[in-house]
């Protein structure tokens, strides 16, 4: 069997030196023509950013509070793969293993760590607990690079079976949202002889035709939302999907630039009323930009596009007990009875008053109350 081994992050000096020398160096464009971001981030706010990261932004801060917890690698299927692995001190906790998506990060679940794995200590009951298992994606933050073609959602689907395996969880629940939730939704087609259920904050589900003559609001919104997400918000996804190694060079060189890059997303999919630091601070905004920066993931990341971006439009039914959780900024909207189409056993549909794509890192308190509503159900 591959070893465990324990892991620590510790970024010399000198690259943290590099990129203020960069942040220092930025070459910048003029502002755009309009008067808000609907070319893109706005000039005035990129350089915001970039001078409070160059001048007062602290990485060792989240250094040290990641380190806080314990983390490993091991190698699967040629790719060691970076994870948090926090036991709860309940020794009936459940196993869970959550994903992170694209332009997030392991970051996105710091703040729920605590919660989920001591509820007593938290508002919830004994029965509440999971021991977290919490992965890079392949291509992303301090796991490997894959070199070759094939790493795949399901693949990665099938990775996460190993690692949870190989943690001596022979049964476990999956949740995510985003890529996350593509994935988990993969394991809970694939894996059905260890996941014992799964959730996402990212229904991936289709319109169901069948009920276009009598659409509820929520429906109604959905498919207002999936139009403009096509007309506006998708260009990200076709690059990605088509050409990720030629963005690549963009990314990986300009700590601007990944970071305009990301923060486009962030204002445009949380819950913020367009402006990202309503929501978080610039600290936690630069926080998951510096899990790209640092690593040099902006092409790895983005080929997960060009590997599965057509998977979001899958309808292989899942059969294992589901739960949803409907944000109301989300990008893509379900309503129940779309979900249902799918999701054959599903146990657990909210929709929820506020919050966005990034569930867990935006509210946290409701995020960590869905995954007790939802998985209390499957006991």
């Amino acid at each position: 069997m591959e070893k465990i081994t324990e892991f620590k992050l510790q970024i010399e000096s000198e690259t943290l030196k590099d990129l203020n020398h960069r942040l220092q160096l930025t070459r910048w464009p003029e502002a755009q023509t309009t008067s808000d971001w609907s070319q893109g981030v706005p000039l005035s706010y990129v350089q915001e950013i970039v001078a409070y990261w160059r001048d007062s932004y602290d990485w060792r801060r989240i250094e040290k509070s990641i380190n806080s917890h314990p983390q490993f690698k091991t190698r699967i299927s040629g790719l060691n793969i970076h994870f948090l692995h926090i036991k709860s001190p309940h020794a009936n906790a459940k196993p869970l293993i959550l994903s992170h998506g694209w332009p997030g990060s392991i970051v996105e679940f710091l703040k729920v760590i605590e919660p989920l794995t001591n509820p007593t200590e938290h508002g919830g009951k004994q029965q509440d607990a999971f021991h977290l298992v919490i992965p890079s994606l392949p291509g992303f933050g301090f796991s490997d690079k894959p070199e070759k073609t094939g790493w795949t959602v399901e693949k990665i689907a099938d990775t996460w079976d190993i690692l949870m395996t190989r943690l001596g969880y022979d049964k476990y629940y999956a949740q995510g949202g985003d890529w996350g939730s593509a994935i988990t939704t993969a394991v809970g087609i694939q894996n059905t002889e260890h996941c014992a259920g799964i959730h996402t904050n990212m229904p991936i589900v289709q319109p169901d035709p069948d009920t276009f003559d009598d659409l509820t609001e929520l429906e109604q919104r959905a498919l207002k939302a999936g139009k403009y997400y096509a007309d506006w918000d998708s260009g990200y996804s076709k690059q990605q999907s088509t050409r990720p190694q030629t963005l690549g060079y963009a990314l990986v060189d300009s700590p601007a630039g990944q970071a305009a890059w990301i923060l486009e997303k962030f204002a445009a999919w949380m819950d913020c009323d367009g402006n990202p630091e309503n929501v978080l601070t610039k600290d936690e905004l630069i926080d998951n930009i510096m899990m790209y920066w640092l690593p040099a993931t902006g092409a790895s990341s983005a080929r997960l596009y060009w590997e599965s971006f057509g998977k979001f439009g899958s309808t292989e039914a899942v059969n294992v007990p589901a739960g949803c959780s409907v944000y109301p900024k989300e990008i893509f909207l379900s309503s129940r009875r779309w979900a249902e189409k799918r999701y054959t056993n599903l146990v657990h549909f909210n929709e929820l008053e506020k919050g966005g794509h990034f569930a867990a890192f935006e509210q946290p308190e409701l995020f960590v109350s869905e995954l007790r509503a939802c998985f209390g159900l499957m006991d």
